[in-house]
């Protein structure tokens, strides 16, 4: 069968509710013996909440620093649809860029892939 690779904004990962009719779609494509690697947004209106967490800390915020806040919206979503998938009984496992081998250059807050390490 073929590799799939999905991916989901904000709105569609913008409940539990929605994360689990991700995850319904995810299971779908598994249950018809594709490999599925999905790539989530944080959810909906999450980025805009840490942004204004760290204005309301720092009146111009690092962008080194602001990279590292606001990548935790999708480094919970990525965990919540793990679980959600694992609830299904589909295998799955969260990853980070860092933690797959992606590599970026030094640009903060609009940095491109250097690199991709398997």
């Amino acid at each position: 069968m073929a590799l799939i690779v999905q991916k989901y904004g904000g709105t569609s990962v913008g409940s539990v509710e929605r994360i689990g009719a991700v995850a319904d779609r995810v299971a779908r494509f598994k249950s018809e013996g594709h490999d599925v690697v999905v790539v989530v947004s944080a959810m909906s209106g999450e980025t805009n909440r840490l942004l204004g967490l760290a204005k309301e800390v720092q009146s111009n915020p690092t962008p080194r620093e602001l990279d590292a806040l606001l990548s935790t919206g999708e480094k919970v979503t990525t965990a919540l649809l793990s679980m959600a998938l694992c609830e299904r009984s589909v295998r799955a496992r969260s990853y980070s860029g860092n933690q797959v081998g992606i590599l970026t250059d030094s640009a903060h807050n609009k940095a491109r892939i250097q690199d991709i390490q398997l």
